[in-house]
């Protein structure tokens, strides 16, 4: 019994800038740039297709330089979605409108 009240303690649902892996292609699929906020080895070792590499700690002095319009839409992730979590701060702080999270990374969905 406990261990149903701790499961329920703990779940923790949708932000509502996260999205799923479906939500990630169909965006993608609309012309949506895919940022892989993990590390360039982690990158390295396998990525989502056209995705390009960010390092979550280089986003703030990088993506300016990658990503001009603000507008565009754009979705981050890594492995577990902390990472990509703080790097939809980060956008969402120097003024990117539409930015979007995988929802708990990678390992959420394979």
């Amino acid at each position: 019994m406990f261990e149903k009240i701790r499961n329920k303690m703990f779940k923790r649902n949708m932000e509502s800038y996260e999205i799923n892996m479906d939500e990630l292609i169909n965006k993608q699929n609309q012309g949506a740039i895919i940022v892989d906020v993990r590390s360039s080895q982690e990158y390295n070792e396998g990525h989502l297709l056209e995705a390009i590499n960010i390092p979550y700690y280089e986003i703030k002095k990088t993506v300016n330089n990658i990503i001009k319009d603000k507008a565009q839409e754009i979705v981050v992730y890594c492995q577990e979605g902390v990472r990509s979590k703080q790097a939809y701060k980060i956008l969402k702080k120097l003024k990117y409108d539409n930015v979007f999270s995988l929802y708990k990374g990678l390992d959420n969905w394979f």
